[in-house]
């Protein structure tokens, strides 16, 4: 079951979540950190994800945040996003987000 969060309503979304995942694909191998992004300016923030996170978005700029919920069986909220490197960070422009948790919970 998903239910589509529009870009400009996340930063009300994120007010139900902690911290969250990024994910990120070099279009071969898919690497999953653990994140805290900070929506500012219609733009994510991910503070120093790392070198191979920061590699793959210099490969493949299309990426997934992800916050599961803080109680089963509630909904994850993801969010798809088109990413840049910038010095240490990675910054990501949304482009959708959902509220998702599987059939059988709803």
């Amino acid at each position: 079951m998903s239910i589509p969060v529009e870009i400009d309503h996340l930063s009300q979304t994120l007010a139900d979540f902690a911290a969250g995942y990024l994910v990120t694909s070099d279009q071969g191998r898919v690497k999953v950190v653990s994140a805290e992004p900070v929506l500012a300016d219609g733009a994510f923030r991910v503070a120093a994800p790392g070198r191979g996170s920061l590699a793959n978005v210099g490969v493949n700029p299309e990426v997934t945040l992800v916050w599961p919920p803080l109680e089963a069986p509630g909904f994850s909220l993801i969010v798809d996003g088109t990413a840049a490197v910038d010095g240490h960070d990675v910054v990501i422009t949304p482009t959708g987000g959902v509220l998702h948790k599987p059939v059988g919970q709803a």
